[in-house]
């Protein structure tokens, strides 16, 4: 795995790797970001150490009040890789229509299993340390009317290199892009 490093921002991620996840990069032109998921990718950039990964130590909630509610943060376990929602804000809930808080992924979203692509851009970022930005249907289970989502997924390492944790943003827009 690998650590951030802020020129690494813009690159184009290899798909080879992981299946046929298409590879959400971070654009390089923010400007068309809901403001919810600029100011969240703005604040782990802001927090991260020169040269380093920010670590779940770095983020300080009170920083970032309006978003807790869309806010999730995953656990990353290797070997076989799963993730656990150590946090999940309660905008994620009541979309999800089921508690997260505590439990792995593949117990509350069994789309994992019949779809294990679905995980495939979880898998890039705990092993390439890189974040991704993504806006377009939802692929999870939700609420019907929860139509469109925009999210940003970003690494956490405590040691500042190896990925422990991913940290998300996620909004979400019924299907005339009204949001939620």
């Amino acid at each position: 795995m690998t650590g951030f490093v802020d020129s690494d921002i813009g690159a184009a991620p290899s798909t080879a790797d992981y299946g046929v996840w298409t590879g959400y990069r971070i654009p390089d032109d923010h400007s068309s970001w809901h403001p919810a998921v600029r100011q969240f990718y703005d604040y782990w950039r802001s927090v991260a150490p020169p040269g380093r990964l920010p670590g779940r130590q770095h983020v300080k909630p009170e920083d970032i009040v309006p978003l807790l509610p869309r806010v999730f943060i995953l656990d990353v376990f290797g070997d076989p890789f799963r993730l656990w929602y150590r946090l999940a804000g309660t905008e994620v809930v009541r979309s999800v229509q089921c508690e997260l808080t505590g439990r792995w992924v593949d117990e509350v979203q069994p789309e994992t299993l019949t779809r294990p692509t679905l995980l495939d851009r979880y898998r890039f970022i705990a092993e390439t340390g890189q974040p991704t930005w993504r806006r377009g249907p939802t692929l999870w289970s939700r609420d019907p009317k929860h139509y469109l989502t925009e999210n940003c997924l970003v690494p956490l390492a405590s040691d500042g290199e190896t990925v422990d944790k991913i940290f998300a943003v996620t909004l979400v827009f019924t299907r005339d892009g009204k949001e939620v």
